[in-house]
C-alpha cells in the first residue's frame, strides 16, 4: 500500500522540519509548506491525506486556509498553535478542523493524533463499511464519501461525516455525547461536551434549513423522525 501523505504547513523553519521528522520517521511521506498561500496552491495541486497546521502564518492564515480547503476537500486537519485558548480552540473546530494540539506539543502524542485520524479517515474513505445509507431525503455514500440533501450535495470534513454515518446508522437510536465521541474519536471521554456540539451544529448547519438530527435533552442525539 502506498505511504500516506501529509501536508505540514509551519512557518518556522526549525518546527517544520521537526515535524516532517516525525512524520517520516513514522513512515509517512511528508510535504512541507511555510505560509498559507503555499499550502492552499499545494493542496490544490496535489492529493493529501492529513494536514498539519499552524495558525498564524504568513500570506492566507490558518483560519482562512481551513475555510478554503473546506470547500472541497474533507481530509482530515490537525492544528497545532500557541493560540491555545478556548475560543481559539471553537473556533477552528468551527471552521473545520478535526482536532487541535496546543504547543508546546509532545513529539509522541502528534503522531498518535495522526495516526488516529488516519484509521477513520481510512475507514470511511477507503470503503471498509461500504454502502448507501438513507433518511428521508439525506443520502450518504460511504464507498464514494458523499452526502446530499434534498438532493443538493454537501460538503462534509471527516468528523461530520462519521457523526452523520453513526447517526444515520442507527436513525432510531438515542447518541449520547460519549458514545458520539468514543466511536468517532475513538479516544476516552472525558467529559466536555463542547467538541460534540460544536460538531454537530456545523453539521446542522451545512445540511441546511431542514432539520435533520434531533437533540434529546439531557441525553444526545439523533436522526428526527421522517415526516416528524
Amino acid at each position: 500500500m502506498d505511504a500516506f501523505h501529509i501536508l505540514v504547513v509551519e512557518d518556522d523553519p526549525d518546527i517544520n522540519k521537526l515535524l516532517c521528522r516525525i512524520v517520516s520517521d513514522a513512515g509517512y511521506d511528508c510535504r512541507p509548506a511555510f505560509s498559507g498561500t503555499e499550502a492552499a496552491l499545494l493542496s490544490e495541486q496535489y492529493s493529501y491525506d492529513l494536514i498539519l497546521l499552524d495558525l498564524m502564518l504568513p500570506g492566507l492564515t490558518g483560519e482562512e486556509f481551513i475555510a478554503r480547503l473546506r470547500k472541497g476537500k474533507t481530509m482530515p486537519v490537525i492544528v497545532l498553535s500557541a493560540k491555545a485558548g478556548l475560543e481559539d480552540r471553537v473556533n477552528v473546530l468551527k471552521l473545520g478542523a478535526d482536532d487541535f494540539i496546543p504547543k508546546p506539543f509532545d513529539n509522541a502524542e502528534v503522531l498518535a493524533r495522526i495516526e488516529a485520524q488516519l484509521r477513520r479517515y481510512k475507514k470511511f474513505s477507503g470503503g471498509e463499511t461500504g454502502g448507501i445509507l438513507t433518511w428521508g431525503d439525506l443520502t450518504l455514500d460511504r464507498e464514494s464519501v458523499m452526502v446530499t440533501a434534498a438532493g443538493q450535495k454537501v460538503s462534509l470534513t471527516a468528523r461530520e461525516f462519521e457523526i452523520l454515518a453513526l447517526l444515520m446508522s442507527h436513525p432510531r437510536k438515542v447518541y449520547t455525547r460519549e458514545q458520539i465521541y468514543r466511536q468517532v474519536w475513538g479516544e476516552e471521554y472525558m467529559g466536555d461536551d463542547n467538541t460534540v456540539n460544536v460538531h454537530v451544529s456545523n453539521l446542522r448547519a451545512k445540511l441546511g434549513e431542514t432539520e435533520y438530527i434531533k437533540t434529546v435533552w439531557g441525553i444526545g442525539f439523533k436522526m428526527v423522525e421522517v415526516g416528524e
